[in-house]
């Protein structure tokens, strides 16, 4: 069997682990940052860190488009290099304004560098190993997404030096940059055939082919969109939980890496539609007993639930939208399924939000369980064929 953890992976990996690290060492802490350096209110700190989703949101198709288009190690070291940059004029802004426009550019590089990175990290991956590897890689967000924010309050409450973190946050970007510079890529192959060179900008920008899979990412980056923004203030209001947040994500971080760890065989056996279909009823069930069941232990439950189905269901759904495309199309694929779940998450924060302002947080989340139920709906009479019709296609080209 082809070597998994060649020396390339490992550093693209590591590189990814430091660029989610520097992202989430911040990102607890820019709403106190806001209000305390500039005295921004409730709503001016929304608008400020809104700017960076949307930016992000923007360049994902754009940065698919680059990765396939230009040599893949310039587009990656360009985006970390503007990635790692803007943590230094956040130190340098003297100006709510300045900061919020730094803040909402900041977005673009972080959003292409996402893509850039997970897509060199597929290159490097030997096809007989690709599905397994793309599980694993997904280790790197999960591991930094439950240290870093834990590592940056412990920081803040230490030295009450909110510079300090912009300068963890910027060198270790920098890290992370010096060591995707040492990642060999191989270049992409030349089009050759008609197909690639008559393709319309829109069919590079978005892998239409994987519409389905793409459009059911949507339905679970929902569910996604409203737990993450709204479960502190649906706890304190329901369960009277005031201080078990941190602890509740730290649960379904674990719970992420968990599932990565014991699905590689199913993935590494190319069961995709097993694994997506196991991680999509698991979240259903956290999602379903977080709301029926208001009590702390099915709250905390829920986190670990949750975090294991999607730890399944994220991996699948990748696998399923890269083995579809061609070597020159895995950014456009790549690209297509993060967009998705970013419009997920927007309508998410969106929609729940006006469900909760007219109905109530237990409305919200309530919905979160429906959506979800009709995401795996539409997996099992949609999406699931679709994959199969596709992978078929491009099986017998």
């Amino acid at each position: 069997m082809e070597r998994l953890w060649n020396s390339n992976y490992i550093k693209v990996m590591t590189a990814n682990f430091a660029l989610f690290f520097a992202f989430y060492i911040l990102t607890p802490l820019l709403p106190l940052y806001l209000s305390e350096h500039f005295g921004a209110t409730k709503d001016i700190i929304g608008m400020v860190l809104s700017g960076y989703t949307i930016m992000a949101l923007l360049f994902r198709p754009i940065s698919g488009y680059l990765v396939d288009t230009f040599p893949r190690k310039t587009v990656l070291l360009t985006c970390f290099f503007f990635f790692f940059v803007f943590f230094g004029c956040y130190l340098a802004a003297g100006t709510l304004m300045v900061f919020a426009i730094v803040r909402t550019l900041h977005g673009g590089p972080f959003s292409a560098l996402t893509v850039a990175n997970s897509t060199v990290a597929i290159d490097t991956l030997p096809l007989s190993r690709r599905n397994e590897g793309i599980g694993y890689y997904g280790l790197s967000n999960n591991l930094a997404m439950a240290l870093a924010p834990t590592i940056g309050l412990y920081v803040y409450r230490s030295t009450s030096s909110f510079d300090l973190l912009f300068w963890i946050a910027l060198v270790v970007a920098l890290l992370g940059m010096v060591i995707d510079a040492t990642v060999k890529v191989e270049p992409l192959p030349p089009s050759s055939n008609q197909s690639d060179k008559s393709s319309t900008v829109f069919s590079r920008l978005f892998y239409t082919k994987g519409w389905a899979i793409g459009v059911n990412m949507v339905f679970f980056g929902f569910c996604f969109g409203v737990l993450s923004n709204y479960l502190a203030i649906y706890s304190k209001e329901s369960l009277g939980i005031t201080g078990g947040t941190g602890t509740y994500f730290m649960l379904l971080s674990c719970g992420l890496i968990v599932s990565r760890l014991f699905g590689r065989k199913a993935l590494q056996q190319g069961r995709l539609t097993h694994n997506a279909a196991e991680g999509m009823l698991i979240s259903l069930v956290g999602y379903f007993i977080f709301v029926a069941w208001p009590t702390h232990i099915s709250y905390y439950l829920s986190a670990i639930l949750i975090g294991l189905g999607n730890g399944h269901l994220w991996p699948a759904f990748l696998n399923m939208i890269i083995s579809t495309a061609s070597e020159k199309e895995h950014g456009a694929a790549n690209s297509t399924l993060l967009v998705a779940w970013d419009v997920g998450i927007g309508l998410g924060i969106l929609l729940g939000g006006i469900i909760a302002e007219h109905i109530g947080y237990n409305a919200a989340f309530w919905s979160v369980s429906a959506i979800n139920g009709m995401g795996v709906a539409m997996f099992f009479a949609i999406t699931k064929k679709h994959f199969m019709n596709r992978n078929r296609i491009k099986t017998n080209k």
